[in-house]
């Protein structure tokens, strides 16, 4: 119908557009050229919509025809889709599957990796052991493990196979081994005078190393930068080298070892007597050696002197008695004057040239010469006491002294090195051990002599009050 249309339109165009010019020509004319030219576009029209109509069904069937292949295809899409769709879900399930599988193996992985990592911790502190054990092992001198291989442990500058695991136990089984080893043979030393000597060496596992040289015998220790045996400065006692000897000769199954592992040889080494200790007092230990000679020489005068005026003054006494009962004064005269170097026996002696005068007066002249004997028995006690006194205070005089340098030195230098302290520190603390060391048996002396030379003196009071009796009972009983 579109066609048909069109065409009138331009017919209608066509014929107001000629209108204009052939206004005046016949309308009849008009009117037939009109439905001629009609009549031909009708025609044409009918063609051209026949035309159509055939194109449209034309279309219609392809489109038909299409839209079957479309609903084909679709189909097929579908199922596809839907295979898809379950190999995803397929898929999916698996995926699931396995990330489970990865989470449970990851965690297998992490575990397995911690207990490696804590293994490989184990071997390389274990490592690290045997290595400062073989480091400090007497025995290294005679050959060990490559401490480099160990070393390389320790440090983690590699990662320990099996054949490295396997060297390092056979070092610790080694180690084991040369710990429980008793071994005596000939090998090479450093002797005390710093010369390479060849000696016979005993030693007992990794513990002690002990040397015998001609008549020398004593102590070994192993320096680790040079792996050798060096003989240590000082010699044991005579008692344990004789120990020592008899082990190495058979004779003994017991012998003298260091289970320190050295600590304490080397402590034995640099272990000073009393006597070395002494000039670390700086000035102030001589007056301090000054007094411990002036009161021993003070106690050994007052020890010879109280024990050479020492007698049996009961014994003397019964005598003098008995010849007092028998009017014998001559005789207990001539008895006391016998021992007269006694200061009891010059006592009585003193009391029986008095026998005849009156109690009372007795009784002075018997005080008279107790009281001279006194101060001879009491000679240098108060001196003595004086030393004990004074020997601590200059202890702690000599304290305060190196405790004033121990300071001076901390105002120059800090305290960054203990060494440079040392001194001071140490002057303080022999000055002070040397002045109550000195001090003490002083003072115990002072006090032991002081009861002595009391008891001495009360024995001649009694002995004078008892010859006072015995006179005046003598007297009473002869008239």
């Amino acid at each position: 119908m579109k066609p048909r249309r069109w065409m009138l339109l331009m017919v209608g165009l066509a014929a107001w557009a000629g209108a204009g010019p052939a206004y005046g020509q016949d309308m009849r004319v008009r009117q037939s050229e009109a439905r001629q030219a009609r009549e031909v576009l009708m025609q044409k029209a009918d063609a051209e919509q026949r035309a159509a109509e055939a194109e449209a069904a034309t279309v219609q069937a392809r489109i038909a025809d299409d839209q079957a292949a479309l609903d084909q295809a679709i189909a097929a899409l579908e199922k596809q889709n839907a295979r898809l769709r379950s190999s995803v879900e397929g898929l999916t399930a698996e995926v699931r599957s396995l990330a489970e599988q990865e989470a449970a193996l990851s965690a297998q992985l992490a575990e397995t990796d911690s207990v490696i990592r804590e293994l490989v911790g184990l071997i390389r502190v274990a490592a690290k052991d045997t290595a400062t054990l073989w480091r400090e092992n007497l025995q290294s001198a005679r050959g060990g493990p490559d401490p480099a291989f160990l070393q390389s442990f320790a440090e983690q500058a590699r990662f320990p196979g099996m054949a490295d695991v396997r060297r390092l136990v056979a070092a610790l089984e080694l180690y084991i081994q040369h710990s429980g080893e008793v071994a005596l043979g000939q090998g090479t030393i450093v002797d005390p005078a710093g010369l390479e000597t060849e000696a016979d060496i005993l030693t007992l596992g990794c513990f002690t190393a002990v040397y015998r040289l001609k008549d020398e015998i004593g102590f070994l220790t192993y320096a680790e930068a040079s792996q050798k045996l060096y003989a240590l400065s000082r010699l044991p006692s005579r008692r344990m080298q004789k120990q020592i000897a008899h082990y190495m000769t058979g004779q003994a199954e017991a012998v003298p070892m260091d289970i320190s592992r050295g600590a304490a040889l080397r402590q034995l080494t640099h272990e000073l007597s009393l006597w070395e200790q002494v000039p670390k007092g700086g000035p102030i230990v001589w007056p301090i050696l000054a007094i411990l000679a002036i009161g021993a020489l003070i106690v050994l005068e007052r020890v010879v002197f109280l024990l050479r005026k020492n007698c049996n003054a009961e014994k003397l006494m019964q005598r003098i008695a008995a010849l007092i009962d028998e009017r014998r004064w001559p005789a207990g005269r001539k008895a006391c004057l016998e021992l007269r170097g006694k200061p009891v026996a010059r006592v009585l002696a003193a009391g029986l040239e008095c026998c005849h005068l009156p109690r009372e007066d007795m009784e002075n002249a018997l005080q008279e010469a107790i009281l001279r004997e006194v101060p001879r028995m009491e000679r240098f006690l108060s001196t003595l006491g004086m030393l004990a006194a004074i020997a601590p205070l200059l202890g702690l005089l000599g304290t305060v002294t190196g405790m004033i340098d121990t300071f001076d030195v901390i105002t120059r230098f800090g305290t960054g090195d203990p060494r440079m302290m040392s001194g001071g520190i140490s002057e303080a603390l022999v000055t002070t051990m040397l002045g109550l060391s000195v001090a003490i048996p002083i003072m115990l002396a002072h006090t032991l002599l002081n009861r002595s030379v009391d008891r001495r003196i009360g024995q001649m009071e009694e002995k004078a009050l008892a010859l006072v009796n015995t006179v005046h009972k003598s007297r009473a009983d002869h008239g």
